[in-house]
């Protein structure tokens, strides 16, 4: 029987996994059973003087952002926002992200965090279709207005009532700052109870494919299955004291909420993404680990080094939200020092790791899954679980998997079976070693004239030429073959990246790529552009792929991107 949770704006959020399992999770004692802010306030109580969070405004002990979530709180509930509400979080990370996702779990409602960066039409999209009561925001980011923009939307969203506000505040919204520095009212007080099964936070996918998906994650998948796998980063007795450098607000970055929540540990947080800035954070800050994606990792790796620079204190370096290139691994474990943990995840659902101390030619092994964060499997196109070494669709169910994909059915049917598996859409295997292997993305696919191009294999190729720092490969539209791919290279310091027929000897010669998957446009780019969670934008890539392409298109006399 399917357990379903209704918002008070009347979105539907069904349980996926069969309401046995689920209770089987909490009797095992692979979930916590309580709600995210009770078990931040057991942190609270047990270490009020510990940092939490360290960032370019000081450092916040545990009892101070305890104290500034409850003031966030009262406001919303002041606001008319309650139990059951969808709360709408966008602001850059930092102090004030991580208070207000804290006041939205005191209050009984569901945040709803989605990185700065998205447009109009994402919050628009995001915030209507969760029927969110209310969003916290800033009042500006970067030259964006960003409080102005979100509350011209209320006109358009009938459920958004309350625009709150860190900093100036437009006419007709909640300013926060008041709040903070001290009201008569002006902490929440009250014991909001909570079921853990219920809704805790909405995470949304980073839109690679089509628009983003907002998938639903119960207390328990939020600090259970996702909190376990961060705690089994740790690597030590101590507390984790972790350089993020993800937004927050991503799948990915969710990550610094269950630091706090689960394990009590503290957060080191930049104002943005800044190589330099991030290795002397490292010096100054002495974290235990450092996350990132790989873009960043190999930028970081890359930069130049400082005098005093001292990287000892790192006991992991964790890459996550797209592949780890060879050439990445490699440079990340020469500039730190560390081992490397490479995750295998995504939003909907799936995780898994491993842990790289040397150097390897081949990434695409993921490691053991994890029981107390999901069993993995890998099936056939009937459904049946394939025998280690055959290759199939990577699927996986566990304390970590979410609820649904919220008032979407149609998501539901497409990617989840009715035992509640959540289908990755990834192609792999399982060894004699019980070992994962992702081989590679089956719906991310080139379709060149009837045959299907994995980018993914192109792009590991590729990234072997010593010239090149980063790679992603996309398609570009072709009237005669349906698509062309095009490979979008970064060059390596002190290098010139190669012509496109340059490219393509190497790949065809040295590394024995076969003909028909070759990049047949090159689109060679000083970097590689970052999308609002951080991962190489690869929809950017295409609209530049696609006007170069036309441009070559005119003048085939000039086009480094011309086809074979």
């Amino acid at each position: 029987m399917t357990a379903t949770w209704t918002s008070a704006r009347g979105i539907p959020v069904p349980d996926r996994v069969p309401a046995p399992l689920r209770r089987a999770y909490v009797e095992q004692g692979l979930v916590p059973g309580r709600d995210l802010y009770t078990l931040f306030r057991a942190q609270v109580a047990e270490h009020p003087e510990r940092p939490a969070i360290i960032d370019g405004e000081g450092t916040l002990d545990y009892a101070t952002l305890d104290q500034r979530a409850r003031r966030i709180a009262a406001a919303l509930v002041a606001a008319g926002a309650g139990a059951g509400d969808v709360v709408g979080v966008h602001l850059p990370g930092g102090r004030r992200a991580l208070a207000a996702d804290l006041a939205v779990a005191a209050i009984g409602a569901v945040a709803l965090p989605y990185p700065v960066g998205r447009g109009r039409q994402d919050s628009l999209a995001l915030l209507g279709r969760a029927r969110a009561r209310a969003v916290i925001t800033t009042a500006e980011w970067n030259g964006v207005p960003l409080a102005r923009t979100l509350a011209d939307l209320r006109a358009d969203l009938p459920h958004l009532r309350t625009v709150a506000v860190f900093g100036a505040a437009p006419d007709g919204c909640v300013p926060l700052d008041p709040w903070l520095v001290g009201r008569p009212d002006g902490e929440f007080r009250e014991t909001v109870a909570v079921d853990a099964e219920a809704p805790a936070r909405i995470l949304v996918t980073s839109g690679s494919e089509d628009r983003p998906k907002m998938v639903a994650y119960s207390h328990n998948a939020m600090a259970g299955g996702r909190g376990n796998y961060v705690r089994a980063l740790r690597r030590g007795a101590d507390p984790m004291r972790c350089l993020v450098l993800m937004p927050l607000a991503s799948s990915y970055g969710s990550l610094g909420l269950l630091v706090l929540v689960r394990l009590g540990g503290t957060l080191v947080l930049l104002d943005g993404f800044d190589p330099a800035a991030a290795l002397r954070a490292v010096t100054e800050h002495r974290p235990s680990h450092l996350f990132a994606v790989p873009t960043m990792l190999r930028r970081i790796a890359e930069a130049p080094r400082e005098p005093g620079e001292d990287l000892s204190s790192l006991r992991a370096v964790v890459s996550s939200a797209a592949p780890l290139p060879p050439q990445t691994l490699r440079v990340t474990l020469a500039r730190f020092g560390c081992p490397v943990v490479n995750i295998y995840g995504s939003t909907d659902g799936v995780n898994c790791h491993t842990t790289w101390t040397r150097p390897a030619t081949d990434t695409r092994r993921a490691g053991r899954p994890d029981p107390a964060v999901a069993e993995i499997r890998v099936v056939g196109p009937d459904g049946r679980t394939l025998p280690s070494g055959e290759a199939g669709e990577i699927q996986a169910r566990g304390p970590m998997t979410p609820l649904c994909y919220p008032d979407a059915p149609e998501l539901d049917a497409a990617y989840r079976t009715p035992d509640g598996w959540v289908r990755t859409g990834d192609r792999g295997l399982v060894d004699g070693e019980g070992e994962l292997w992702v081989l590679d993305r089956l719906r991310h696919t080139v379709i060149r004239g009837g045959y299907t191009i994995s980018p993914a294999e192109v792009e590991r190729h590729i990234g072997a030429h010593p010239a090149i720092a980063d790679v992603a490969c996309v398609p570009v539209p072709d009237p005669d073959l349906n698509e062309r791919l095009c490979a979008c290279v970064a060059r390596r310091r002190g290098t010139e990246p190669p012509t496109l027929s340059e490219l393509q000897t190497f790949l065809e010669r040295e590394r024995g790529l076969e003909r028909r998957k070759l990049p047949e446009h090159l689109l060679a780019l000083d970097r590689l552009p970052l999308g609002p969670t951080g991962k190489v934008c690869r929809s950017t890539l295409a609209r530049l792929a696609v006007t170069q392409a036309a441009g070559s298109a005119r003048t085939p006399s000039t086009a480094q991107g011309a086809s074979r």
